[in-house]
């Protein structure tokens, strides 16, 4: 178990890198009291990032590397919560779960990739939950929108239901450089995807995926394409972990498109990316498009929207809820994850009792949803 004795409640790593900032600029602007620091490779940097923000004496600086296990020990041991935007997580990420796990310490990133989190199931799952440490991935728009609108629209359901449950995403916004980074390794990485290991399961309860498929769907007025992201695993995940969820739980997940034209488009574009970045000499040209460090301007932010749509059937009865909010890969990537970190550090006698690695549904469920409501994003149902 965590020691009470640590410096900071919340360590920001990769404060540096674009996300990193928006989370540090995010935390500066919060008015509740704890104690943290940002972290990263570069002490300079460091030390420019906490100037340009005007953090104040009381926001610490650690110098820390990815590929130094010394200095990320140094680090984990002085919080409660590491919070990490360092990616790609698959090349980065391992070592830093390792310290956290060796010193006590809750962990939250905002990882979209399934072979990165799938490693730390089968690696780390078990001696967290043996030391009651909450190892959360995917606290970004991968996958708190989904993951918590699901566990939001389980719970409008009588416990004894069979659901079937589908989540149509809209969003619009530009990629970051690190997030293109992380899309073109993810997709060269493909073939060696591990699944993740079989949860146990309550005697009695059905949970799984739904067959998927492009359609026109009148529930979003559109086109939809199934959207093979980590969001679905995630879901699944958290319905296997909690009853709630009902005897049988059924998940689909779609990428609203609008009309047929730009659907094929869409895949086009997706199945040429995909077909490059499997060859050496044209993924290194692909990855030399975006650079990481670069993302869109706060302008462009401004004008970013996401929205999830559920519609949730039970025999007859039939429930739709949305989750939304603004500009999904920063903006709201940088909230979720910041207030993902604050409450594993503050809400600890309010959070279910569920250790390992987990969801954020699973970890924080219902306190995590009023925080995300009062810091601004929808999560409601809108019709029953």
């Amino acid at each position: 178990m965590m020691s009470d004795q640590r410096t900071y409640d919340v360590v920001v790593f990769g404060a540096t890198g674009f996300t990193g900032r928006l989370v540090a600029e995010y935390l500066a602007a919060s008015t509740e009291e704890f104690s943290w620091a940002i972290a990263g490779r570069n002490a300079e940097r460091l030390a420019a990032v906490k100037s340009d923000l005007d953090l104040g004496d009381n926001v610490g600086v650690i110098a820390a590397d990815s590929g130094d296990r010394a200095s990320l020990m140094a680090m984990t041991e002085q919080t409660r919560v590491l919070l990490t935007t360092v990616g790609p997580y698959q090349k980065y990420g391992e070592p830093l779960v390792a310290a956290c796990v060796e010193t006590g310490t809750h962990y939250a990133d905002i990882t979209g990739e399934p072979e990165f989190v799938n490693g730390l199931l089968e690696r780390y799952d078990e001696v967290a939950r043996d030391r009651r440490l909450r190892i959360v991935n995917c606290c970004g728009f991968d996958s708190i929108p989904h993951d918590l609108g699901a566990y939001m629209m389980a719970q409008a359901f009588p416990e004894d239901a069979a659901v079937k449950l589908e989540g149509f995403v809209s969003a619009s916004g530009k990629l970051s450089g690190g997030t293109w980074q992380s899309a073109v390794n993810a997709m060269a990485r493909a073939r060696k995807q591990l699944r993740p290991p079989r949860q146990p399961i309550a005697e009695g309860r059905k949970v799984g995926g739904l067959r998927t498929r492009s359609r026109y769907e009148k529930a979003v007025n559109g086109w939809v394409a199934p959207m093979p992201t980590i969001d679905p695993q995630v879901v699944i995940r958290s319905a296997r972990a909690m009853p709630l969820y009902g005897k049988e739980f059924r998940y689909g997940h779609y990428l609203r498109v609008g009309s047929l034209p730009k659907l094929v488009a869409l895949g086009v574009g997706i199945g040429s990316v995909f077909g490059l970045a499997q060859l050496p000499p044209t993924r290194k040209l692909l990855l030399k498009m975006r650079q990481s460090g670069d993302g869109p301007t706060p302008e462009e932010r401004a004008r970013s929207r996401f929205r999830v749509t559920f519609v949730g059937s039970s025999g007859s009865h039939r429930i739709v809820g949305e989750a939304s909010g603004g500009d999904p890969g920063y903006g709201e990537t940088s909230k979720m994850v910041s207030e993902s970190a604050l409450c594993l550090a503050l809400d600890a006698d309010q959070l279910p009792e569920q250790f390992g690695v987990i969801t954020p549904a699973t970890a924080m469920g219902d306190r995590l949803l009023e925080r995300l409501r009062a810091a601004g994003m929808r999560f409601e149902i809108l019709s029953s």
